[in-house]
This record gives structure tokens, C-alpha cells and sequence, in this order.
């Protein structure tokens, strides 16, 4: 049977048709945010609370009773620059392992990103008294007279004195204050933003992101434990150090 030109000219269009839309789908999934805790590379779960094991760069021997910090704002680079943002936070809390892994709602183009970033704690304009129900039933505000808002990090414990007494303390990263009080002013903006690097992603991804714990403690800034202790909150000084050392407290492990 003789085919009609014209007919098969169609054919063959549609059928490039077909091919070219399928190699032009993009495929979507959701990402996991896996969370796990380390001090200088020893794993560091809830199991491992209450007990003096651990020594700071400045020679403290201190213990962990409490770590809790908020993350929000996930955004995902592509190669030509363009930034996708999932919005939303999620408080992450070491004694409860639910919390250990996030998992926004947003779909995604699979591929590779040059960067995946969130911000440790929440940016000014999020950062608003009361508005957050769950936060609050969690006793994460922050007091008015500091500025309202909530806290970014939770992290509590004692350690041994200079007069080798156990004594507690209360790391607790907030947004920097002077001028406790009716009219508090702010020093700097001590929320920042966590490169991770470049990530695969490919259906139902996990991401493995690691906190080093005693970088809290180390760099740039050394941290004695005898004379910052306790009563950090209203010190704006010891907010900006803390600032500074969170900067390299997070690294991407992998992805899977």
C-alpha cells in the first residue's frame, strides 16, 4: 500500500511530538531533612544526656540536658541561580526523635542543585511575638522586654566550675538586645543562613545534615563556660559570639 506524503509527514510530526514532550517532563518528589548530632565526630543522641563526657575548646568538661533549635526557610539553588523556597520551620528537638527529620510539603524538580540552604532560627520579618501557636505551647518565646519573638537554640546542661563544682548552663540564641526593657534596640541580626553545598535529588530524597555540637563552643571564639554561663539572653555581646560560631556548626553528610 502506497502512503500519502502528506500522511506521513503527520505521522512522523507527531511522533517527534511525542518524543520531544517526554524528554522535556520534569519529575517531582519531596525532600527529607534527616537531623543528627555529633561532638567532634561522637554521636550525640538523648541517651547520652546528663553525664559530664565532653570537653569545649577552652578545657570545660560539660554535660547535655537539653537541645532544641529552629530551622525555616529551605531554599534550593539551581545552576542558573534560580532559588526555590519552601517555605515553613520546623523546631528540632533532640529528645524527641520525630523531630529529628523535616519533611516540607513542597514538590520539587528532581536533578542537581548547586546549593540546598535554610536559615538557623527566624529572619526579622518571620520573627513576629506570638503568632506561632505551636511554638508557643512549647515555651519558645521570647519575653517582650528582650524584643518578643522566639528563640533560635535551646542548649542546656552543666559542667564542671573553677572550683571543680557542677554548675549549669543555659546557651540560648537569641535575637542580639541592648536596652532590656520597654524600648530594647538591637544590635545585629543574629538569625543566618546555612550553606550546605550541592545536592542530588532524586525521588523521596533524604538529606543527612549533621550539627558538630562543640562548635558552639570553639571557633572563632573559645568559649569559657566560667564566665558565660548563665543570663546570655540580654547580653548582646554573647549573642554576636554565638552568631559567629554557629556559622560552622552544620554540614551536609549526604544525600540519599
Amino acid at each position: 500500500m502506497k502512503l500519502n506524503p502528506i500522511f506521513l509527514a503527520l505521522a512522523l510530526l507527531m511522533v517527534s511530538s511525542c518524543n520531544t514532550d517526554e524528554k522535556n517532563l520534569t519529575h517531582q518528589t519531596t525532600i527529607n531533612l534527616k537531623f543528627i548530632h555529633n561532638w567532634d565526630e561522637i554521636e550525640i543522641t538523648s541517651s547520652n544526656f546528663n553525664t559530664l563526657n565532653y570537653t569545649n575548646a577552652y578545657g570545660n568538661i560539660v554535660s547535655i540536658e537539653r537541645l532544641r533549635y529552629l530551622i525555616s526557610d529551605i531554599e534550593l539553588t539551581k545552576n542558573n541561580g534560580q532559588i526555590i523556597t519552601m517555605d515553613g520551620y520546623s523546631l528540632v528537638d533532640l529528645s524527641n526523635e520525630n523531630t529529628l527529620l523535616h519533611m516540607p510539603i513542597d514538590l520539587i524538580e528532581t536533578g542537581t542543585y548547586i546549593n540546598i540552604s535554610f536559615t538557623f532560627g527566624f529572619t526579622n520579618e518571620k520573627n513576629i511575638d506570638g503568632i506561632y501557636t505551636d511554638l508557643n505551647s512549647k515555651s519558645w518565646n521570647v519575653p517582650s522586654m528582650l524584643g518578643g519573638g522566639y528563640h533560635y537554640l535551646q542548649l542546656d546542661g552543666r559542667f564542671l566550675n573553677g572550683q571543680n563544682e557542677e554548675q549549669g548552663y543555659n546557651y540560648h540564641a537569641i535575637r542580639a538586645v541592648d536596652n532590656p526593657g520597654d524600648t530594647p534596640s538591637f544590635t545585629q541580626d543574629t538569625f543566618f543562613k546555612v550553606n550546605l553545598g550541592t545536592v542530588n535529588i532524586e525521588p523521596d530524597t533524604d538529606i543527612n545534615i549533621a550539627m558538630n555540637i562543640a562548635e558552639w563552643f570553639k571557633n572563632p571564639n573559645t568559649w569559657n563556660l566560667n564566665e558565660f554561663n548563665q543570663m546570655l539572653m540580654p547580653n548582646s555581646e554573647a549573642q554576636i559570639m554565638m552568631y559567629e560560631n554557629g556559622q560552622n556548626a552544620f554540614t551536609l553528610i549526604s544525600n540519599d
